[in-house]
C-alpha cells in the first residue's frame, strides 16, 4: 500500500493516478484549501474516488494526531510519497505562515508517522529547485550548497531536506528527496506560469512576464516528473545513512519568451505583453543537473514543450470550455 500526501493536488494527483491504473492499493490525504479554487482539486479527486482500491482522508498534514492516526487505520503502508504542501514563491510574501505550517510542521508529523509504521520501505519526498536560490553556476547539482534561500518558500523546503536528513540518520528511514524543476501540464496549478499565460491570452488581457522577459526555466511535464517520482520509489537508499538528493527535470533549459511563442501557437491567439521587473524570491535561471537521477534511476524527461503545451492547452480549453 502507498499513501500519497497532497493527492488532489497537481503533482500528487497524477501520481496517485498513476498508481492506481498501475493497480495499487493507494491512501490518500488532502486537505483541499483554497489556497486556489478547491473546485479543481474536487474534480481531481472525484477521478481518483473512481478507483475501489483509493482510500481518501480529508487531513491537514499540520494536525499531528491526525496524521499519526494513520499508522493505526493503515499499519500496511509501505512507501509514502509525501507531495502536500504550501507551494508557490511569490505567496511566501503574503502568508508566510502558511508555509510553516504545511512545509515544516508539516513534514515533521509525516516523519513522526514514518517511525510508527514497521512496514514502511521508502519515504519519498517533494523538494524544489528552488533551494539553489540565486546560484550562479550552471547546471544546478544536488552537491552544490543550498544555504543561502531567497525565498521564505526555499528555505522551508531546505528545512524539509535538513529534517529528513536527521531522521534518516537517526531512525534508519529510507528517505529520498526529489528537487522539482517547474513542472507543467494538464491539471495543473492556477498560480504558475503555463496556466496564468493561458487565462490572460484567452481572455484578453496582458500576459504578465517578469524581468523583462530575461528568464529561462527547466520547463518539465508533468509525466517526465511522475516517472522520476516512480523511477526512485521501488530504489530506497541502502547505504549506512540511508538518504538521497536527487534533481528531477529536464536538462533543457527554454527561454521564458520561446515558452509564451508555443503556447500562443497552440491557442491560435496572440496576447499582449506586460513587461514587469524580477519578483522578490524569484530567479534568473534554473537549469538541473541530471546524471545522477538518470544513471540510478534511468530518468530521461521525453517531453518538450511543443508536445507538453498541446496537451496543456487541450486540457485547459476542454475543461474550462474555451
Amino acid at each position: 500500500m502507498i499513501l500519497v500526501t497532497g493527492c488532489a493536488g497537481f503533482i500528487g494527483f497524477h501520481v496517485a493516478l498513476t498508481l492506481l491504473k498501475q493497480g495499487e492499493s493507494v491512501v490518500g490525504v488532502d486537505n483541499l484549501n483554497e489556497y486556489y479554487d478547491p473546485k479543481l482539486k474536487q474534480a481531481r479527486l472525484l477521478q481518483l474516488q473512481a478507483f475501489p482500491h483509493f482510500t481518501f482522508y480529508k487531513i491537514d498534514i499540520v494536525h499531528k494526531d491526525a496524521v499519526a492516526d494513520l499508522a493505526l487505520k493503515h499499519p500496511e503502508i509501505e512507501y509514502i510519497i509525501h507531495l502536500a504542501a504550501q507551494a508557490g514563491v511569490r505567496y511566501s510574501l503574503e502568508n508566510p505562515h502558511a508555509y510553516i505550517d504545511s512545509n515544516v510542521t508539516g513534514q515533521l508529523n509525516i516523519l513522526e508517522l514514518c517511525k510508527k509504521l514497521s512496514q514502511l520501505r521508502h519515504f519519498v519526498y517533494a523538494s524544489t529547485s528552488s533551494v539553489y536560490g540565486a546560484n550562479t553556476k550552471m547546471p544546478f547539482s544536488v552537491d552544490d550548497r543550498t544555504d543561502s534561500p531567497i525565498s521564505l518558500y526555499a528555505a522551508t523546503k531546505k528545512s524539509c531536506e535538513l529534517m529528513t536528513h536527521a531522521y534518516a540518520h537517526l531512525f534508519k528511514i529510507p528517505s529520498t528527496g526529489l528537487r522539482f524543476f517547474t513542472v507543467y501540464g494538464p491539471w495543473g496549478r492556477p498560480d504558475m506560469a503555463a496556466f496564468i499565460f493561458a487565462k490572460a491570452i484567452l481572455n484578453g488581457a496582458p500576459i504578465p512576464i517578469y524581468n523583462n522577459g530575461q528568464m529561462r526555466r527547466n520547463f518539465t511535464y508533468i509525466e517526465d516528473i511522475v516517472a522520476g517520482i516512480l523511477g526512485t520509489l521501488n530504489t530506497p537508499p541502502k547505504s549506512e545513512l540511508p538518504y538521497n538528493l536527487y534533481n528531477v527535470g529536464n536538462d533543457k533549459s527554454e527561454e521564458l519568451l520561446h515558452f509564451i511563442d508555443v503556447l500562443e501557437m497552440h491557442l491560435g491567439k496572440k496576447g499582449a505583453r506586460d513587461f514587469l521587473p524580477m519578483q522578490p524570491g524569484d530567479v534568473k535561471e534554473t537549469i538541473a543537473d541530471i546524471q545522477a537521477t538518470r544513471h540510478d534511476f534511468g530518468f530521461e524527461p521525453k517531453t518538450n514543450i511543443e508536445e507538453g503545451l498541446k496537451h496543456f492547452v487541450n486540457w485547459y480549453k476542454e475543461y474550462y470550455g474555451t
